[in-house]
């Protein structure tokens, strides 16, 4: 027994001498043993250096993301700024040798779209044939005829800018034989630019009957053409040298025109002198130097001051054609009258009722994803070929699709019958609808309109003659 009592003495002095070796932590817990004191030690080191890269690289990744974050939107908010701008069709009217073209010409050099050398190359093409004044037209009269007749045939298509608006110019032809081609620019127009000559004896010849000036103005507000911007142009002309006294007499004698063509003269048309040769009052206003008497605005802010009716983006969608090609499958061209239209929809052509896909859309030669009202389109097509598709047919929603008839009831102004004719039931005519030109007939007068009061007369009409208003039927031929 005394044996055992002392070896358990034994062990326990053992036991505790060991204890007295060891060295409590801060907590005054007791260290681990040593083999596993290293390894956490080892594990501790690898976490050591694997936590700060883990910690320290999600905020520098989030860090990144943020810096990436500002930079990735500023092609969007061009595009959005791009999107603000407002887009007006501009057609140039007015008689032939007025200088549409050259005052067309005049804005793309001034806006930046013609480079200096193409303008000298013009100058030098101008000049061979002896026609020396002519060289800013040749950027809007581009094919051969043109240049030779030094007239404008077919409606010339330009593009240009200011702050504001995105403004696309057509060009109408002035010359009497192409009156269909200015009616084709001038249905396409949201506003007008009326050219006016003011060259001794040119005024005088389009604005006597027969000449352009008035047919223009009376083309163009039935067309829909609600606001005009009155260009009196040649104003460096010698028999002029900005004359007010000239420029006073222009505008005495077609303001009771414009009254009585259906215009508001204080709210739609304005009146502005210029030098479409030189580029005078056009993009910058002139010196006092130059035209004392004159402190208005000049043609880019008198552009950009003229407002519109808002149009209607989520109407039907309606674009009548005006042309068409083929180009990787069928394109065809026009202004969308009413509603949107985006890469992808399907719409149907009326009114041969073809349903097709729209698989890329052009604004202006840019590829765009969408485009509204007021735009001019290139839309290439699946499901039709360019053959089954004329001018005047309609890109209509398949929702809400146009109408098709061959017969309506119209309110016609009868302005001019040619050689005094009496305006009857048989009466046959070219009826021009947008890009539709359509042989018609007469057949049925319904009401004559009272002038004064704008209401139906109760008696019966049999026939009208110029100056009168009328409901008829008319039906295509």
């Amino acid at each position: 027994m005394d044996n055992l009592e002392d070896d358990i003495r034994a062990l326990q002095l053992d036991s505790s001498a060991e204890d007295s070796n060891r060295v409590p932590n801060e907590n005054g817990e007791e260290p681990k043993e040593p083999v596993a004191s290293d390894n956490v030690e080892e594990d501790l080191r690898d976490e050591s250096y694997i936590d700060p890269q883990t910690v320290h690289s999600e905020p520098k990744d989030v860090a990144e993301v943020k810096e990436q974050i500002p930079a990735a939107p500023e092609p969007i908010e061009d595009e959005v700024e791009k999107e603000k701008k407002r887009h007006l069709n501009v057609v140039f009217i007015g008689h032939v040798d007025a200088g549409k073209s050259t005052i067309g010409g005049q804005i793309l050099y001034l806006s930046g779209q013609v480079d200096e050398r193409t303008i000298q190359k013009y100058e030098k093409e101008a000049k061979d044939k002896s026609r020396e004044s002519w060289y800013m037209a040749y950027i809007m009269d581009t094919n051969a005829e043109e240049r030779v007749k030094g007239i404008t045939v077919e409606v010339g298509r330009a593009h240009f800018e200011t702050e504001t608006t995105r403004f696309t110019i057509l060009d109408a032809p002035g010359h009497k034989s192409y009156v269909p081609n200015m009616i084709s620019g001038a249905s396409q127009a949201d506003i007008g630019v009326l050219v006016i000559s003011a060259r001794k004896g040119e005024f005088e010849t389009g604005y006597e009957r027969g000449g352009q000036t008035r047919e223009h103005v009376q083309l163009a507000k039935t067309l829909g053409v609600s606001k005009l911007l009155v260009v009196v142009n040649k104003m460096d002309d010698p028999t002029v040298n900005w004359s007010k006294e000239r420029y006073d007499e222009i505008e005495s004698k077609m303001v009771p025109f414009l009254k009585s063509s259906g215009y508001n003269v204080k709210k739609d048309i304005q009146f502005l002198p210029i030098s479409g040769l030189h580029g005078t009052n056009m993009q910058t206003r002139m010196d006092k130097k130059v035209c004392p008497w004159w402190s208005g605005q000049c043609l880019f802010e008198a552009l950009d001051a003229i407002e519109v009716p808002p149009r209607d983006p989520n109407g039907p969608f309606r674009m009548p054609i005006i042309d068409k090609f083929k180009d990787m499958g069928t394109v065809v061209m026009g202004k969308v009258e009413s509603g949107s239209l985006r890469e992808g929809n399907s719409v149907l052509i009326m009114p041969n009722k073809v349903q097709v896909k729209v698989l890329a859309l052009y604004c202006d030669d840019d590829k765009v994803r969408s485009a509204g009202p007021g735009e001019n389109l290139k839309v290439r097509l699946s499901g039709i070929e360019d053959e089954d598709i004329l001018s005047g047919f309609v890109l209509s929603s398949i929702e809400k699709p146009i109408q098709a008839v061959n017969e309506f009831v119209a309110h016609l102004q009868i302005l001019e019958l040619l050689d005094n004719a009496i305006f009857t039931a048989g009466y046959k005519a070219v009826l021009h609808i947008h890009s539709v030109v359509e042989e018609c007939e007469i057949i049925e007068l319904m009401q004559q309109i009272d002038p004064r009061t704008r209401l139906p007369m109760r008696r019966k009409v049999l026939f009208v003659k110029n100056g009168a208003a009328v409901v008829c039927r008319i039906q295509q031929v």
